[in-house]
């Protein structure tokens, strides 16, 4: 069974990490695979690895900060597979890791640009053709700092922050066109910012480095995992579902037949007293 035959998937973040396994697993699932990402030698790898495994996939090699790059990498997509039909991105860096006293305002702006802004690019890029046909899925994977205070790490978490609320905000502006954009907690995983931990040292926090250490032992969360809520959250199945951040650790099957409170799965509100 290929349930994702023939749609088209463009993954932000695709040449590495959980952005690349999630498009190797799409691509086994049957789906036209757009890879996005910066580096060449990584997108033809992952491309590579998909053609061998007698998948479809297309490279694009793009940075999510430049606009038009944005646009001209999902129109190529649009040519080779049609229009995206579901978006997920999987693109991040931290930027700037310390305390925000000793930070370089250059790489705190840079993760902004690239969590935040690029995933604006990418949103509006594809959007008008999921609101035409009246379908379409968009998945923003986001981190630790999405769901609580990140010591250390203040422009990631900012970053990660604001785009649940990007995502709550951006929901009910495409509520009645039957298109569904949700955040994704993929848990502690083993990817290239943990090497970035562990390259920071003092800076990150005696804490960050530990849990990247046992991260890099273990590998953390099993990619299995990642790809059922992703390939749920993707699907009909989650047609009732927009404008929530689920983590692979919640008990997100009950979803699926039953839709979460109103308040459940967001940005934390402060309850007036």
């Amino acid at each position: 069974m290929r349930p994702f035959k023939g749609k088209s998937i463009l993954i932000t973040g695709a040449g590495r990490g959980i952005g690349k396994r999630l498009a190797i697993a799409f691509a086994s699932a049957g789906a036209h695979v757009g890879l996005l990402a910066r580096s060449k030698a990584e997108l033809d790898l992952a491309h590579l690895e998909i053609e061998h495994a007698g998948g479809s996939s297309l490279r694009l090699r793009c940075d999510v900060r430049d606009q038009p790059q944005v646009a001209g990498a999902v129109e190529r997509m649009a040519h080779q597979f049609g229009p995206a039909q579901i978006l997920i991105c999987a693109h991040g860096v931290f930027g700037a890791i310390g305390p925000l006293a000793s930070a370089d305002p250059a790489a705190w702006a840079e993760a902004v640009h690239t969590n935040l802004v690029g995933t604006m690019h990418l949103c509006r890029a594809a959007l008008p053709e999921m609101v035409a046909r009246r379908w379409g899925k968009v998945v923003l994977l986001t981190g630790p700092g999405a769901e609580g205070p990140r010591p250390n790490f203040s422009a990631y978490s900012a970053c990660q922050a604001a785009l649940v609320r990007f995502a709550e905000t951006l929901a009910e502006e495409v509520r009645d066109s039957n298109v569904q954009i949700n955040c994704m907690n993929p848990g502690a995983t083993y990817t290239s910012l943990t090497d970035d931990i562990l390259r920071a040292q003092e800076l990150a926090g005696w804490k960050e480095v530990q849990d990247a250490s046992h991260i890099r032992t273990n590998g953390g969360t099993p990619p299995e995992k990642q790809v059922q809520l992703t390939q749920f959250l993707c699907s009909e199945r989650s047609n009732h579902i927009s404008g929530k951040l689920i983590g692979v650790s919640d008990d997100w099957k009950k979803l699926e037949h039953h839709n979460a409170h109103a308040e459940m799965y967001t940005l934390r509100r402060l309850q007036r007293v």
